[in-house]
């Protein structure tokens, strides 16, 4: 497994994305062999590193020997006079101007220092096919191959040629990557063929789109996979999801749905791969992680959470402990535990209408009933432990002939000063402590309380 870093798009160089792709993959368990990190028999593996040992220039020099590459001098204005509408897209395509320059003229245009760049020549006629293991074998008219540029102006290579280059220099026997790129394969293919290099193996995956069948671009605001670590997804559930983007197990897998990494690896055949787009539900990545985080042991669950719990509550006298597993089979993602949680910390303003309960039978007059009667129970408790406090409560019900939910719903709403919780009222209770639910009980009752 070899970490190649490909940077020849200067312009678009991004500092730290490199320590990202580390930090991915760490988080992730993918664990390379060789890498600029490690070192191996193939190195260096940074591209820029690359081109300072002048390996592209080499084998591009080596094309135009051979007739397949040749300088290209035109400047942007002549450039530009090519450009033309297709469809409502501006769109170039190199008129082989340069290629026709004799010798000489080349050498003299290199000698007084013109800039220029390396472009491949491609056939103007007949067709060029290349096999893919997901689509089969495609074909494309020369006529549409447009002589790409393989060595930039400022002396780094393209994309596509260095990774030409690289692939046939580190031995990669697979190229498995986005469908958009099938119109470009010819073209490589073409650079194999001219050094009488093996073409790889290729296998195109579908594209991942949004909802609007958009395809997902960090430019556009789509969610990376450390946004989306941000957002509270854990890593294997990002993991097991994604993998499941257009691609499914087959066999008596087929129907399973939750994988770890090893289970992937085992499962993983190239046949799975779909030829139709995959689109990123995060409705469905909220499944996969709401059955990750339940799936969690509560130690485990706690050391995670644990973070977004303090975020929620900052009174130190709060034990996490207890909170956490009331939270735990609740959450899409960990993000969603401050504003569930955060009641602990301080009461919200909260309307009277919270009180009013069809299931429960209560309304704001037997609401302040109960809490009245609530008060002296929890005040003459020596043990204020969740068995006392359930027993209390329910005693008191049975000895006013009540159901329990007439007093355990006002309890929960005075407590908490909302209408969904998580953990009912004697969870609450029990976490915030005698001293404290006795305060928001008897401020529950001054709300109650009609005024004169």
């Amino acid at each position: 497994f070899i970490l190649r870093i490909e940077d020849t798009d200067q312009e678009r160089f991004v500092e730290g994305a490199t320590e990202i792709i580390y930090n991915t993959m760490r988080d992730t368990g993918l664990k390379h062999d060789e890498g600029p990190d490690i070192g191996g028999p193939v190195g260096p593996y940074v591209q820029s590193d690359r081109q300072k040992q002048g390996i592209y220039m080499e084998y591009a020099k080596k094309l135009i020997d051979k007739g397949e590459a040749y300088y290209c001098f035109c400047d942007q204005e002549r450039l530009n006079s090519l450009k033309r509408e297709v469809n409502g897209e501006e769109i170039m395509t190199y008129d082989k101007h340069c290629l026709h320059l004799s010798k000489e003229e080349v050498e003299a245009n290199l000698k007084a220092g013109k800039p220029f760049v390396i472009r491949q020549n491609n056939p103007t006629e007949g067709k060029t096919t290349f096999h893919d293991e997901i689509y089969g074998d495609i074909s494309v008219d020369n006529s549409e191959l447009d002589d790409m540029v393989l060595i930039k102006s400022d002396g780094f290579p393209t994309y596509n040629f260095a990774n030409v280059v690289d692939d046939h220099l580190m031995g990669i026997t697979h190229v498995v990557r986005g469908n958009e790129y099938l119109s470009s394969a010819p073209k490589y293919n073409r650079i194999y063929e001219a050094f009488g290099w093996d073409v790889p193996v290729y296998v195109h995956c579908p594209l991942i789109t949004d909802e609007n069948h958009k395809k997902l671009s960090k430019r556009c605001g789509h969610s990376s996979y450390e946004d989306l670590l941000a957002m509270g997804y854990l890593s294997e559930a990002v993991v097991n999801y994604v993998t499941l983007l257009g691609w499914s197990p087959r066999g008596e897998l087929a129907e399973q749905e939750f994988f770890t990494l090893e289970e992937l690896v085992q499962a993983f055949d190239i046949t799975g791969i779909s030829k139709s787009p995959a689109i990123f539900d995060l409705e469905k990545l909220n499944y996969f992680n709401s059955a990750y985080l339940k799936a969690l042991s509560p130690e485990a669950f706690l050391a995670v959470a644990e973070p977004y719990l303090k975020q929620g509550i900052t009174n130190p006298s709060i034990d996490l402990r207890l909170v956490a597993p009331l939270v735990q089979t609740r959450l899409n993602t960990l993000t969603e535990i401050p504003p569930m949680v955060d009641f602990f910390d301080r009461l919200p303003e909260y309307s009277n209408t919270l009180y009013l309960h069809k299931k429960m039978k209560t309304n704001e007059e037997n609401s302040l009933e109960a809490l009245q009667l609530v008060v002296p129970v929890f005040q003459a408790m020596t043990e204020w432990s969740f068995q006392a406090i359930h027993d209390a409560l329910l005693h008191l019900a049975e000895a006013q002939g009540l159901k329990n939910g007439r007093i355990m719903w006002p309890v929960r709403v005075a407590v908490s000063g909302k209408a969904t919780t998580p953990g009912g009222a004697v969870e609450l209770c029990h976490i915030l402590g005698k001293e404290e639910t006795l305060r928001r009980v008897q401020q529950g009752i001054r709300q109650l309380t009609p005024q004169a």
